[in-house]
């Protein structure tokens, strides 16, 4: 289904009666990328550069709980990027990151587990490396599912072909147990790879009821996509975009046609007056979208709004704490944007009583 029609509509400035309350949370910051909370009320954010940093109280601690050095690097749209706290992190301490690094000249992504301590944290293991990378193309988000493995978006590295090539690990969406470790019913013996024909994936999200899995991706001539994610399904890139269809391919729920969003972090509301609403944060697009769904299956589209259209800039992550607070991440200092006074921040939006 294609929704362009109704994407184009100016937002008006949000009412007295718009349903959350806007406070930012933290300033002046480097392009940050992902955010988890912990369960003592910690938040924890990756920067791009190469920082994992902690709000704690209320207040931005100024020492990162780690900073890479070589063989990590940040360039261009690579760096350090996905962060997600374990399901038992109260007890083992363990957070996963995904960052850019290289080796032999080559730049690759992987997946690494810290161990925190105290607002300090070291690598503990390597779960999967050598992902294909480059400047542009790496994917990049990490999210444990309701099954509790870890899923993970790579991008083609502006290889196409590598989407299609079920060998390759780029262009996937990749899905492994907390401890590295290939599930045994993923789609294809011995592999990570959990769907394929993927450009750049930079979003993941359940539905709270369904458990399904939806992804965002970046087209190649706008044609940005938000899809419904089947174990081993084959999503075109680059035999197919928009509404183009080839027998065995999977069309996106939505696309943007002949706009561009550059969507990136995703998440299904589980509470609160949007609640089981998909909000997506888009880059380009600089608004973040709250798509509703319908269907038995949810997989079409109801109705599709623009909020905060050009209000904070490139828009990197949208994010749900426990308390039904939402969380926004502004990418304005990211080499494409136009940074205002307070640059990067985070942004909060409280349900009002």
């Amino acid at each position: 289904t294609s929704d362009t029609k109704q994407l184009n509509t100016p937002t008006k400035k949000e009412p007295h009666s718009f349903p959350y309350q806007i406070t930012t949370v933290a300033t002046h910051l480097d392009v940050p990328w992902e955010m988890d909370i912990a369960p003592d009320g910690r938040i924890f954010f990756t920067e791009r550069p190469g920082r994992v940093r902690v709000i704690q109280q209320g207040r931005l601690v100024k020492q990162p709980v780690i900073s890479f050095q070589a063989p990590f690097i940040s360039e261009g749209e690579g760096g350090l990027l996905g962060l997600v706290l374990d399901p038992d992190f109260a007890n083992n301490h363990y957070l996963y990151v995904y960052q850019t690094y290289v080796e032999n000249g080559e730049r690759k992504n992987r997946v690494l587990r810290l161990k925190e301590q105290q607002n300090r944290a070291e690598v503990d293991r390597v779960l999967i490396d050598g992902l294909p990378g480059a400047s542009n193309h790496n994917g990049g988000r990490i999210k444990i599912g309701p099954d509790r493995m870890l899923y993970i978006t790579a991008g083609d590295r502006y290889d196409p072909p590598l989407a299609q090539d079920q060998k390759s690990l780029g262009g996937k969406i990749l899905r492994i147990h907390l401890d590295g470790s290939i599930p045994k019913d993923n789609p294809f013996p011995n592999s990570p790879v959990y769907s394929f024909g993927h450009r750049n994936p930079q979003g993941l999200a359940w539905h709270p009821v369904t458990k399904q899995l939806y992804s965002s991706e970046h087209g190649q001539t706008a044609h940005d996509e938000i899809n419904l994610i089947r174990p081993g399904a084959n999503y075109g890139w680059p035999l197919i975009q928009g509404n183009q269809t080839i027998a065995g391919m999977h069309k996106p729920l939505l696309h943007s046609g002949f706009e561009t969003w550059a969507p990136s972090g995703m998440t299904f509301v589980q509470s609160g007056p949007w609640k089981h609403h998909l909000l997506v944060a888009t880059l380009r697009g600089e608004r973040l979208l709250k798509i509703r769904l319908k269907g038995t299956n949810n997989d079409q589209i109801a109705n599709v709004e623009t909020l905060f259209h050009e209000q904070f800039g490139r828009i990197r992550n949208v994010y749900q704490g426990a308390d039904g607070s939402l969380y926004l991440m502004t990418n304005n200092r990211d080499g494409r944007g136009t940074p205002k006074k307070g640059d990067d921040r985070i942004i909060q939006l409280i349900p009002r009583k």
